[in-house]
C-alpha cells in the first residue's frame, strides 16, 4: 500500500467542514465522519469535526484552526461561499478556491469555459432560464434528454426524458432545485469517472473508473446505496483510450482553475470521452467514487485523506 508522507505537522488544529445548508447535507455528514477518522487514525489528534450552519464564520474564528478540511458538498459548501469565509480569515483548505468552486458548481458556466479547450468533448445542449419558451430553447435537441438543475449534486432534480410529451414535467421538476435548467442531449453509453489530485502543484489523474448502476442512469439510490452501482476499477477500456480520457480529465480541471481535488464525470462512447461537469468536492463515503479511485492506485483512504490534506492552502 502505498504510503503518503505527511506535509501538515500532526499538532495542528483541523476543521473537518461537513453537513452544510444544501440538499446534500446527509451525505456530507458521512463524507466529514470518514475524513475526520481518517485523520485520526494518521495522528491528527486535533481535528474536529465543524458543522457548517449561517454561524460558521464565528465557529471558525473561535475555534483558532490553522486548516479546513472541506468535506461539504453542494450549495455553500462547493460553490465558493465557504471557500471565501476561509480565505477572509485566512484558513488554508482543500479543494478548489473560490474561482473554480463557483464556475464549477454552475454547470452551463462550466461547458462554456470548457469549450474554449478543442480537447475536451461535450454533450450538445440547451440553457434555459426561468421564464424561457422551453420548447423554443430545445427544438433544435434530439431526443433522449437529460435534464439538470444547473447548480446541483448527487442527481437531485435530473430526470431522463425520452419524449416531448414529458419534457415540461421534467423541467418543472428541475425548477424545484434551481431557476436555471441545463438540457442535455442523452449520450448513448456507459459512465466513467475519474479523479484529479494535485501533489507538490502538479495535477494528475487516477485510474478510470467505470460505474454500472443497477437503476436506469446513476441516480441518487444508485450513487449511496450500498450494492446499487458495480465499480470496474480499472474501467474495461483500451491503454489508448484510458489514457485519452485521464488526459481530459486533467485537460478540464486545469482549464476551470482547479486545484487540490476533482472529480471528472464522462459519458463513454465510441471510445470517446463527453465530459459531463467537474465535482470540486467529491464525496467522500464508503461507497464513494473517488476512495475506489485512489484504491485501484493503491492509495488506501487515510492515505488520500493524508494526500488531499497535503495541497490545502490559500488563493495565491
Amino acid at each position: 500500500m502505498q504510503e503518503i508522507k505527511a506535509d501538515i505537522d500532526k499538532n495542528a488544529k483541523i476543521a473537518v467542514l461537513c453537513g452544510g445548508m444544501s440538499s446534500e447535507a446527509e451525505v456530507s455528514m458521512r463524507s466529514g465522519k470518514g475524513c475526520y477518522d481518517a485523520l485520526q487514525r494518521l495522528g491528527y489528534k486535533n481535528a474536529e469535526m465543524v458543522v457548517v450552519d449561517k454561524d460558521i464564520a464565528i465557529k471558525l474564528k473561535d475555534g483558532k484552526y490553522d486548516y479546513a478540511f472541506n468535506a461539504l458538498h453542494g450549495k455553500y459548501g462547493e460553490d465558493g461561499c465557504i471557500q471565501g469565509i476561509l480565505e477572509i480569515l485566512r484558513i488554508p483548505y482543500t479543494g478548489c478556491g473560490v474561482m473554480s468552486s463557483s464556475l464549477c458548481m454552475n454547470k452551463e458556466y462550466t461547458k462554456r469555459i470548457l469549450s474554449t479547450n478543442p480537447k475536451i468533448v461535450m454533450a450538445k445542449s440547451a440553457f434555459v432560464k426561468k421564464g424561457d419558451d422551453l420548447f423554443e430553447k430545445t427544438k433544435n435537441l434530439t431526443y433522449p434528454l437529460f435534464v439538470k438543475p444547473v447548480s446541483e449534486g448527487s442527481s437531485f432534480g435530473m430526470t431522463k426524458v425520452d419524449r416531448k410529451e414529458d419534457l415540461k414535467s421534467a423541467y418543472e421538476t428541475a425548477l424545484k432545485y434551481n431557476d436555471d435548467v441545463l438540457i442535455e442531449e442523452f449520450i448513448d453509453g456507459f459512465f466513467v469517472t475519474v479523479g484529479v489530485l494535485e501533489c507538490n502543484g502538479e495535477a494528475f489523474a487516477t485510474e478510470v473508473l467505470e460505474i454500472r448502476p443497477k437503476t436506469e442512469w446513476y441516480d441518487f439510490e444508485a450513487k449511496y446505496t450500498q450494492g446499487m452501482s458495480e465499480f470496474i476499477c480499472p474501467a474495461n477500456l483500451s491503454p489508448e483510450v484510458t489514457k485519452s480520457v485521464k488526459k481530459a480529465a486533467v485537460e478540464a480541471f486545469e482549464t476551470a482553475g482547479c486545484r487540490s481535488v476533482s472529480r471528472i464525470d464522462f459519458m463513454m462512447k465510441d471510445d470517446i470521452p463527453y465530459l459531463l461537469e467537474i465535482n470540486t468536492s467529491p464525496g467522500m463515503t464508503t461507497v464513494s467514487d473517488l476512495p475506489a479511485q485512489a484504491a485501484a492506485m493503491d492509495i488506501n483512504y487515510d492515505n488520500l485523506v493524508q494526500l488531499i490534506l497535503n495541497s490545502a492552502g490559500l488563493n495565491k
